[in-house]
């Protein structure tokens, strides 16, 4: 096997997962912006902060949840502070580490983007698979996961 180039199988498995996972953001995006006004990264932070109920997360823990930099992060918290939707704070018990939460503005937020989000997933991604397929979906991202964020 050619260790500087893919065999013919392996582009045939690369070549529409990359430009699936490339497309997908883009499209999340343009639908969540045009109904809410809000962009699809923004959108994961604040649904990965809604995840964690009324607890804040530390910033580094949030950047590595929602696979971002922590400068990106910071950017996109100044934005969501900014609009209410978001509040960052000092960790109780360690002044140095700084927190996000959401606020009740942001959690109506993510009532309204809600439905416009699971349209599109189900839209673009589950309704076209049967349960078996879901599921094998499911399975294989899960195994390929781990060695992602591990790489981060």
């Amino acid at each position: 096997m050619n260790e500087r180039r893919l065999d013919d199988a392996e582009m045939a498995t690369w070549l529409p997962t990359i430009r699936f996972v490339q497309l997908l953001p883009q499209v999340l995006d343009r639908a969540l912006k045009a109904e809410t006004g809000l962009n699809h990264a923004h959108y994961a932070i604040l649904i990965t902060l809604a995840n964690d109920s009324e607890k804040a997360i530390p910033m580094t823990e949030l950047a590595r949840i929602a696979g971002l930099s922590r400068s990106r992060l910071s950017h996109a918290i100044d934005s969501l502070e900014e609009r209410g939707w978001v509040i960052r704070t000092s960790c109780s018990s360690d002044k140095r580490t700084l927190t996000a939460a959401l606020t009740d503005a942001g959690r109506e937020l993510l009532r309204s983007a809600a439905p416009v989000h699971v349209a599109q997933i189900r839209e673009l991604v589950l309704d076209p698979l049967s349960a078996a397929e879901r599921e094998q979906l499911g399975s294989i991202v899960s195994k390929l996961l781990p060695g992602i964020t591990a790489a981060l």
